[in-house]
């Protein structure tokens, strides 16, 4: 039996080299965005361009969506021109963006009335590991659908985890976010108590980088900070929505977060500078305006 058609739906930052890795793999791709210049240079590389979500339904096996919130998700799957308009039974739909699992279950319970199989399958690992396909994915959903899914997952990462059913993945998804928005907050204080202190702060990334506070965001968001390169490979605005997310579900659980909701409001800091659109390490520039200095000092002008 041949490779199964894959459909793209969302070609932004991660979804654009993950969908250049399916072609690579030698999946036949069908893709929609809804910016269509952005289909081109996949259409260029060999992939059909559809003119809807419903169409790239009609023509796939399998149909991977790749947006932003769960509002974009719910539009491009249950909306008018939606996935389950072109669906047929058979079809498994997976959602690799990062939604409330609430959500996820609703749209699973909608695609089921059609014979439509969902899985909701988040990844981490930022342009980086969408371009270089080591994502870590995490996936939720039935056990069945995974299975068959497995070789379209190791053509976009390299650690997959099946969780448990479905909203599953979307769960370990927000814990992860949780993990990783403190851990940048860690690095941003950890480097100001450095800079206000006046030490050399390509040597003390160095130092520290080879011991037990080494981590990816120290080591792949560290340089960035200093260099004031602030350059998304994940949006701060799309941190704030998992983190918004993150309290949701913490609230529904009656959990407390502390950390979650203070870096949430550090983040808003940011936004508020005009800088929703930058890469996460510009989270220094919240430490920056209530530390008074800036993290490169003279070197800056400052």
């Amino acid at each position: 039996m041949g490779l199964k058609r894959v459909g793209f739906i969302g070609l932004g930052i991660m979804g654009r080299p993950m969908a250049i890795n399916l072609l690579k793999a030698g999946y036949p791709l069908t893709v929609w965005n809804r910016t269509r210049s952005k289909m081109e240079e996949l259409i260029a590389l060999g992939a059909y361009g559809a003119n809807s979500p419903k169409e790239v339904a009609e023509r796939s096996d399998v149909v991977i969506t790749m947006v932003t919130d769960s509002p974009d998700v719910e539009e491009v799957i249950l909306g008018p021109d939606g996935v389950i308009h072109g669906a047929r039974p058979g079809l498994i739909v997976i959602d690799m963006s990062t939604i409330s699992p609430a959500v996820t279950r609703r749209i699973a319970s909608e695609l089921a009335k059609k014979g439509v199989k969902m899985l909701d399958a988040p990844v981490s690992g930022g342009e980086k590991g969408a371009k270089e396909a080591t994502l870590s994915i995490m996936v939720g959903g039935p056990r069945d659908a995974f299975e068959e899914c497995l070789p379209i997952f190791e053509a976009l990462g390299k650690k997959i985890v099946y969780m448990g059913p479905s909203g599953s993945g979307q769960t370990a998804k927000l814990c992860n976010q949780v993990i990783c928005a403190l851990n940048i907050q860690a690095v941003c204080e950890g480097l100001m108590l450095g800079a206000k202190a006046g030490l050399d702060l390509k040597k003390l990334l160095e130092a520290v980088s080879a011991g037990a506070a080494s981590s990816w965001m120290l080591v792949n968001l560290g340089p960035k900070m200093i260099e004031r390169d602030f350059k998304p490979g994940f949006k701060i605005r799309h941190q704030q929505k998992d983190l918004r997310l993150a309290l949701e579900l913490a609230a529904e659980l009656k959990m407390p977060l502390p950390g979650t909701a203070l870096v949430h409001q550090l983040l808003r800091i940011v936004e508020a500078e005009g800088l929703g659109e930058e890469g996460t390490q510009a989270a220094i520039i919240a430490m920056e305006k209530i530390s008074g200095t800036k993290i490169v000092g003279e070197r800056e002008g400052c």
